[in-house]
C-alpha cells in the first residue's frame, strides 16, 4: 500500500509526482519485467536489465525493482536513478537508506549482496561517458531533467 502526501489527500499531487493511475500502472508494467528477468529474459529497449532488492526507508518491507545496468569491469555493475520527472526514483531513496541491505539479481540468477557506492567527480563523468556512448537516450533525459541523475555502481558485498 502506498502512503498519501497531504498533496494526495487534497486531492493534488506536487508537480513532477505520478498519479494513483500512472503508479498503478508502473506497478503491473514492473510485475511482468520481474517475471521475465526471472525466466532468464533481462533486456529491454536494448539494455540489459536486473532486479535491484531494496528494503522501503519507511516501510521497512522488501522492496524489488527492474533497473537498467551497465557493466563496470568484470564484477560490479552501474545503475542510473533515472526515474523521469523532478525527483529520484523511490528505490534510490531505499538504496541510500538501507545500502547494507542491497542485492541484484540477474536474469535467472539467485539474488547476490551487493554495496552500492554513489558516484561523483572524475568517476561520475568517466562511468557517465561510458553509459551515454551506450546508450545516448540517456543524455537527451539528463539535459531534459531539473536535477543531475545520481549513478552508483554496485559491487558484491
Amino acid at each position: 500500500m502506498t502512503r498519501k502526501t497531504e498533496a494526495d489527500r487534497r486531492g493534488k499531487r506536487a508537480p513532477g509526482t505520478p498519479g494513483r493511475m500512472s503508479r498503478w500502472m508502473q506497478h503491473k508494467a514492473n510485475a511482468r519485467t520481474l517475471r521475465k528477468i526471472r525466466r532468464g529474459r533481462g533486456s529491454f529497449m536494448g539494455m540489459d536489465l536486473l532486479i535491484l532488492h531494496t528494503v522501503g526507508r519507511r516501510s521497512g518491507q522488501p522492496r524489488e525493482t527492474p533497473v537498467a545496468w551497465f557493466a563496470d569491469g568484470e564484477d560490479s555493475w552501474l545503475i542510473i536513478a533515472s526515474g523521469g520527472g523532478s525527483r529520484n526514483p523511490d528505490w534510490h531513496g531505499n538504496l541510500m537508506a538501507h545500502p547494507d541491505q542491497a542485492a541484484i539479481e540477474l536474469p535467472g540468477r539467485e539474488p547476490k549482496p551487493v554495496i552500492p557506492q554513489l558516484l561523483d567527480g572524475a568517476d561520475r563523468e568517466q562511468a557517465w561517458g561510458r553509459i551515454t556512448a551506450a546508450q545516448p537516450r540517456f543524455e537527451k533525459y539528463q539535459r531534459k531533467s531539473d536535477r543531475v541523475y545520481p549513478l552508483i555502481r554496485l559491487t558484491p558485498r
